[in-house]
């Protein structure tokens, strides 16, 4: 239940009010070169109070690397490490020891449990994520030596959506807002919605896109383990998601199927190139290409060789600094108003953990697939 992967995995612990947040990653190849500066950065892409835009918890987000690391390289041994708590305010939530708040988890803890931490959230406070960014920057890694990227960015912002499709947009630009969207007029109006209803105590959701370039065809597992069910999975794990598609998802529901299927052509005929496999069995793949990547890069529930990208559906937040109706641990009606610092739109900083978490299922599918190069 704290484990992701089978072959790279993460194993993470810790709550929002504790000493510390951490984890286990096991199954990183060894002799990989570890960037400590990338890791860091990555987490300082996550860690609250980088802007206006953000809760103003004043966290450094520090990672030390406990074991698993020699020289510069990775082992192939555990990699531990730890990030330590530093500026918990739990007295903000001392009025939430005795009553459930609307729709978060404390009334499903206490009912699985019989037990809860009301601080933040304890182990359901978005603070675990932090585990997961780390596991992430590890596996981003090593899926350097494989030619792969993996790049998020916010796409929507309540009703406010970037139109067509990620090839339409400049992706090197989503580092230079706050919004981290592609787009700097739309990640101005975004910016702009994010403070209003901040101002009025409410909270919004949107959607983050995600493209992952340079997976070669054949990444996933029939049938159980689908590439988009297990990405699907990964992403429907993260706080606040609501929804995950790939491809056209939804909206290919309403076209034909002679509109929707991505035509195979010769290299050179057209269309993008499929990234072909990457060990003895291309010899039997001959090079091929698709005149379009309807499918988002997943046939069958494997790579195809084209560029994979997916949306994931971020409901607002469930903390709002306005009163609402609630009832206590004894059943009775009674009102809440959250106090303290809390994000009025996660999308930002959740833009780095949808990269994390496809980027270690990508990992693991690579263990796979390295398996039947034997």
């Amino acid at each position: 239940m704290n484990t992701l992967g089978t072959l790279f995995t993460l194993t993470t612990f810790g709550e929002s009010h504790g000493a510390a947040v951490g984890g286990v990653i096991d199954g990183m190849p060894p002799l990989i070169d570890v960037d400590l500066d990338f890791i860091q950065s990555e987490l300082n892409r996550r860690r609250p109070g980088q802007s206006l835009l953000t809760t103003p918890r004043k966290e450094a987000d520090k990672v030390e690397i406990l074991s698993g690391i020699f020289e510069g390289k990775t082992t192939g041994q555990p990699i531990g490490f730890v990030v330590y708590n530093e500026n918990q305010h739990s007295a903000d939530y001392d009025n939430l020891r005795s009553l459930f708040r609307p729709s978060h988890a404390d009334y499903t803890y206490q009912a699985k449990y019989g037990i809860r931490d009301h601080r933040g959230g304890g182990r359901s406070s978005a603070r675990e994520t932090i585990s997961r960014v780390v596991g992430g920057a590890f596996a981003k890694l090593y899926l350097r030596t494989k030619g792969v990227s993996v790049t998020a960015y916010t796409s929507q912002v309540g009703n406010l959506s970037l139109q067509g499709a990620y090839t339409n947009y400049d992706l090197s630009l989503i580092e230079q807002n706050d919004v981290r969207c592609p787009d700097p007029e739309m990640a101005r109006k975004m910016a702009t919605l994010i403070s209003e209803v901040k101002g009025e105590g409410d909270t919004i959701g949107g959607v983050i896109s995600c493209v992952i370039k340079g997976c070669p065809a054949g990444l996933g597992e029939p049938c159980f383990d689908k590439l988009h069910a297990r990405l699907g999975a990964a992403m429907l794990s993260i706080n606040a998601v609501k929804g995950f598609e790939y491809g056209e998802g939804f909206a290919g529901v309403s076209a034909r199927g002679s509109e929707q299927n991505d035509l195979f052509v010769p290299p050179g005929e057209g269309g993008t190139t499929c990234v072909a496999p990457t060990d003895k069995k291309a010899d039997n793949v001959p090079p091929i290409a698709t005149l379009t990547n309807h499918s988002g890069g997943i046939q069958g529930g494997l790579s195809n060789g084209q560029d994979i990208y997916f949306r994931v559906a971020f409901k607002p937040v469930a903390t709002l600094l306005r009163e609402q109706r609630t009832v206590n641990m004894a059943g009775e009606a009674v009102c809440v108003k959250a106090r303290g610092r809390h994000d009025a739109c996660v999308l930002p900083r959740a833009v780095p953990v949808v990269e994390a978490m496809a980027a270690m299922v990508l990992a693991d599918c690579f263990m796979f697939y390295n398996r039947y190069n034997c």
